[in-house]
């Protein structure tokens, strides 16, 4: 057995630590300082790393998938009302942006396609949409790719660590995408202003683009944590993540009111 065996429970308890500082990072950068915004960002990539095993893990053990759906789309659709006070920063296309309930149910549909059709082509086909689809949604199409990619990687050692790895470098790149050109802009004269008015655009400082990156670590540290998965449940947390995402994002849109970093609304009006 390795020297770090950690149960359900604690991965679990993890993944909602890294959520939530992530949540901060995302909602108060404009006043958080550069030291703080790195951490904060960073735990965020353990989130989806151990909610998306867990996921394939209820997946292939649920007693009723529809049931697990309904769950997941009705405290979705009671999170949805504070997300965009908390997030919306992060949307990349303009309209609606849902959070990641929407993005875990959209997984499982890809899940149950891949096991009911038959026809390879047509699913990578509708594989392709989802990931279209999940543009809309938070963590984009990594959303879909890193659940499919615990369910389909066969070798046990390389499937708990792989898809963290594969969605580290992802996040990477895509935080240097946004970085790099700014960075650019920043330091050549005349191009200033118009770097200023993307973040204002934006709604995000330069000490968030910076930290962007940082997720990667995340990632990779969430693979490990994985990888020194026990296989035991520990105690039950069945409704953690479902009671604690709705409730966080609730607190941290309050303060974010309180603090005027965004006005009050409900569902984005």
């Amino acid at each position: 057995m390795s020297a770090l065996s950690l149960n359900a429970y604690t991965l679990k308890w993890v993944a909602v630590v890294g959520m939530i500082t992530n949540h901060i990072a995302i909602a108060w950068n404009t006043i958080l300082p550069l030291w703080a915004s790195l951490p904060l960002y960073a735990a965020g990539g353990l989130t989806y790393t151990i909610m998306a095993y867990f996921v394939v893990e209820g997946y292939r053990h649920t007693s009723n998938l529809k049931r697990y759906i309904a769950r997941l789309l009705l405290f979705g659709v009671v999170a949805q009302a504070f997300h965009p006070m908390v997030l919306g920063a992060t949307s990349i296309i303009p309209g609606i942006f849902l959070n990641i309930l929407f993005t875990i149910t959209l997984s499982l549909l890809v899940l149950l396609m891949y096991d009911k059709i038959r026809v390879r082509v047509l699913f990578w086909l509708l594989f392709v949409v989802a990931c279209i689809v999940a543009l809309f949604m938070d963590l984009f199409f990594m959303g879909v790719v890193v659940p499919l990619l615990y369910y389909t990687i066969k070798e046990e050692g390389r499937r708990r660590t792989l898809p963290g790895v594969i969605n580290g470098f992802v996040w990477l790149a895509l935080g240097l995408l946004n970085m790099i050109p700014l960075m650019m802009m920043l330091n050549t004269p005349g191009m200033e202003q118009y770097a200023h008015y993307i973040l204002e655009q934006a709604g995000v400082s330069m000490n968030f683009v910076w930290a962007m990156p940082t997720f990667t670590i995340g990632c990779f540290v969430g693979a490990a944590l994985i990888r020194n998965y026990n296989g035991e449940r520990g105690r039950p947390a069945k409704w953690l993540f479902y009671v604690a995402y709705p409730v966080h994002l609730a607190v941290i849109a309050g303060i974010s009111v309180a603090l005027g970093l965004t006005e009050f609304s409900l569902f984005g009006f």
